[in-house]
């Protein structure tokens, strides 16, 4: 019986050590948003959140892998698409909506992020199993994203790059944006995990990027010569001011090498997603190098051992 006891006891160890849940994969699903020039509410700008309009919030979807290093740090890396989107006729700035510009974009975005726990509840519920348990996080990392923002005229959209709306690439005009990018994620969020293996949570991320061009506003209305040598498209796309309401500013405010945009501030992005994921379990590097001269060379399969109580 004592032997019987002691092979039992080893069995859950070794168990438990090869049991480890390194590795899960799953999906997100949610809402994105953006804060630059167009669009925002009855200031000039204002940051974070408080110059968003909460109707152009579009969706958020995505997918990612994670891997645990140790209980505080994971590493995940994800693949996501945001749409976001303004229009300068929902703003209560009458500047805004008389220069009357819009916009929508499609993010395709790669991310490679470091989670750091400082909330676990290892055994939600105390059972006593610590099958279940409550995880927040903070993360921050890296990203590359694929930009192209586009405008709609006559019912139809149009990418805004390629036309130079502000004058790039003409004599005298800034130089051209590229459309992939650099951003910088970062946030927080927690997640549910039941039975060791299924994980639901919820996290907010904020991508600080390095461009003005999100929305393709960033700097002045082309000059004059610009407008000379620009395509009819370009010139209806890059100047759309009202000029038949009475409560919009001076048109003229909106001529040729006036202000068109903001460029001392980059534009960011955000979204808000819930997400489930899947843990698989694997032989963790503890046990291969502990365990692999007691078996004398053997290669060890992991069984289940079933208790009847």
């Amino acid at each position: 019986m004592k032997k019987l006891i002691l092979i039992l006891g080893f069995g859950l160890l070794a168990s438990a050590v090869f049991s480890q849940y390194k590795w899960d994969f799953g999906a997100m699903v949610g809402a994105a948003n953006y804060l630059g020039e167009i669009g925002g509410k009855n200031k000039t700008r204002q940051d974070f959140i408080l110059d968003m309009k909460l109707s152009q919030t579009k969706g958020s979807y995505g997918g990612f892998a994670r891997y645990k290093l140790n209980p505080d740090f994971s590493i995940r890396g994800s693949l996501s698409w945001d749409r976001i989107s303004g229009a300068d006729n929902l703003s209560t700035n009458p500047a805004r909506v008389g220069r009357n510009l819009s916009f929508r974009d499609d993010i395709y975005e790669a991310s490679v992020i470091g989670q750091y726990i400082f909330y676990d509840v290892a055994d939600l519920g105390r059972t006593y199993r610590y099958s279940n348990d409550f995880k927040a996080y903070v993360f921050t990392g890296v990203s590359g994203f694929h930009m192209n923002p586009k405008a709609q005229y006559d019912g139809t959209w149009y990418a805004l790059q390629p036309l130079h709306t502000e004058g790039e690439t003409l004599p005298g005009g800034p130089k051209e944006y590229s459309l992939y990018q650099i951003a910088i994620p970062a946030g927080a969020g927690f997640y549910f995990t039941f039975s060791k293996k299924y994980k639901i949570g919820w996290e907010f991320n904020w991508r600080t990027t390095f461009t003005d061009y999100l929305d393709d506003v960033s700097k002045n209305y082309p000059t004059q010569a610009q407008l000379n040598i620009m395509s009819p498209l370009a010139q209806a796309l890059s100047n759309r001011t009202l000029t038949n309401d009475p409560n919009i500013p001076d048109p003229r405010n909106y001529g040729p090498g006036s202000k068109r945009g903001d460029p001392k501030h980059k534009d960011s992005y955000l979204s808000t997603t819930i997400n489930a994921s899947y843990a698989i379990q694997g032989r963790s590097k503890f046990a291969h190098s502990k365990y692999k001269t007691f078996f004398k060379g053997k290669k060890f399969t992991k069984r289940t051992i079933r208790a009847k109580f």
